[in-house]
């Protein structure tokens, strides 16, 4: 599928998703929705991905919906915002969340609203130093959506998260570190080489392992002790199946560079 509001690229495992729509700030339409699902679904299916990098074209990454976009800005009717989040961000979210492979958000630009809960559904943000993340929703009487009332109090805590959600003030990447939102900051002219450097990493990594974790870090949040345990233990057994396992086993034995197939 050839695409118009997205950049989607495959090098040597490595898949790139780059939102592509910098007129208006990379903001969110019906036919980006659809685009990103479509590259999504095919990421799901491709094994021979090992790690996704989403980004942004021009001065932004991800400013949100697009109000513009005419299925949203609809003045003869009352509008089912509802609808919009259970059938589009909603499924966004989740599926990245979800994806079984590393994924990294390269922060280019400022994030607003929906773009921020893209960004911390990924598993590694990195923002260069110059942009900020907003929660835009308040200005304009909305609610928190695309998972940022679930993940802003896990990651900064209630007090923060009430005040970046309620005020709507710019938060620095370099503040944004600091809280704990984000993973790593790189200056403009280094942050290309540090992703690519984490991207090329993840491709000759264990991937099923990897996958594992995920899942055992994500389940964490709303697991007992108990069932963190139990889940520790089925999680674990499926690692020591795994061809990647024995390789890794193999290669420490023999001291030499492990040759992970991503099983």
């Amino acid at each position: 599928m050839s695409y118009e509001t997205i950049k989607y690229e495959i090098n040597k495992g490595i898949a790139t998703l780059t939102f592509n729509r910098p007129e208006v700030f990379n903001s969110l339409n019906e036919q980006m929705h659809g685009e990103i699902k479509d590259a999504l679904q095919n990421i799901k299916k491709d094994k021979s991905i090992r790690v996704l990098i989403i980004t942004g074209e021009g001065k932004a990454f991800c400013a949100g919906q697009d109000l513009n976009d005419r299925s949203v800005n609809n003045s003869d009717e009352k509008l089912d915002l509802g609808e919009s989040i259970e059938k589009k961000y909603n499924p966004l979210i989740k599926t990245i969340y979800n994806l079984e492979i590393p994924v990294i958000c390269k922060v280019n630009g400022v994030a607003a609203g929906a773009g921020v809960g893209i960004a911390l559904a990924c598993d590694f943000v990195i923002a260069n130093e110059k942009v900020s993340f907003i929660q835009a929703f308040c200005k304009i009487g909305l609610v928190p959506d695309s998972g940022n009332s679930f993940f802003l109090p896990q990651l900064v805590g209630m007090a923060r998260a009430k005040e970046l959600c309620m005020l709507g003030n710019k938060l620095p990447a370099q503040t944004a570190l600091e809280y704990g939102l984000i993973s790593r900051v790189y200056s403009l002219d280094t942050i290309d080489e540090e992703v690519q450097k984490l991207a090329v990493h993840f491709s000759t990594a264990p991937t099923y392992g990897l996958s594992l974790i995920k899942k055992a870090l994500n389940q964490s949040v709303e697991n007992s002790l108990e069932e963190q345990l139990e889940l520790e233990k089925n999680l674990q057994r499926a690692a020591g199946h795994s061809n990647d396992y024995k390789e890794g086993v193999a290669a420490f034995l023999e001291k030499r560079t492990p040759n992970f197939k991503g099983n």
